[in-house]
Order: C-alpha cells, then sequence, then structure tokens
C-alpha cells in the first residue's frame, strides 16, 4: 500500500471523531481545512485512510480482491464513489483511486462523497464493534 503522512492519519481521527458523534458539519470542515492546508492530495490521504480503518490496513496486500456491494448499480453517485474507492484500496490500486477523485471533483460530488465515506467507515467500525 502506500504510506500517508502523520498528519493524514491525525485528519483521518479527527473527520472519525466528528462522524462518531454525528457531526456531519464538523466532518465537513475537516476535509475543508485539509484542502485549505494540503489541496486534494490530503483529502485523497485522509481518504485512504479512511479506507485503511473500513478494510483493515494491515491484512490487504493488493491483488485481486473482489468486494460485493448489492445494488450498487442503482444506488445514488456517492455511494458508488465509495464502493469503488474502497474496492481500489483493497486492491492496492491507488491509480483509480486517484482517478475517482478526479472524476469526483469534476461532477461536483467529492464533499458528498467523502461524507459518505466517513459515515459509511463509521458504520463499518460500529459493525465490527457489535
Amino acid at each position: 500500500m502506500t504510506d500517508v503522512p502523520q498528519h493524514a492519519l491525525d485528519d483521518a481521527a479527527q473527520v472519525l471523531h466528528c462522524a462518531l458523534s454525528g457531526d456531519s458539519d464538523a466532518v465537513v470542515d475537516t476535509f475543508d481545512a485539509v484542502v485549505d492546508r494540503s489541496g486534494v492530495v490530503g483529502a485523497w490521504d485522509v481518504a485512504w485512510c479512511l479506507a485503511a480503518a473500513m478494510v483493515g490496513r494491515d491484512v490487504v496486500r493488493g491483488g485481486a480482491w473482489t468486494l460485493e456491494f448489492p445494488g450498487i448499480d442503482d444506488a445514488r453517485y456517492d455511494k458508488r464513489w465509495v464502493a469503488r474507492f474502497v474496492s481500489a484500496y483493497a486492491n492496492g490500486d491507488v491509480p483509480t483511486s486517484e482517478a475517482l477523485f478526479s472524476a469526483a471533483i469534476a461532477d461536483g460530488q467529492l464533499p458528498d462523497c467523502l461524507l459518505t465515506l466517513a459515515g459509511s467507515t463509521v458504520a463499518t467500525l460500529r459493525h465490527r464493534a457489535a
């Protein structure tokens, strides 16, 4: 996989803290601060950390992983994006994850996608803890 800077891990922890408390405005504000400080690359780093939290950073070695997302073709843009981004993470496919970011930016959907990624990560962590 790819290493991310410590500040990205700290930012991801802040995003998760805000998402766990149900404060979507604070999640958005945290991502905005990341983009102001580090640009889209910083937001990608944080998103990569969130995907790692969902999938398991130390478990994935890349390769041909297939993730099941029933009904994904009929899902909203942000949910399809999250499924594809997490799949890219699971397969160690950085170019695809970067292309997804570029497409979401071009489509004006990146903020919604990142918010959905944060919510999905929290839901996954809660499910695992139950």
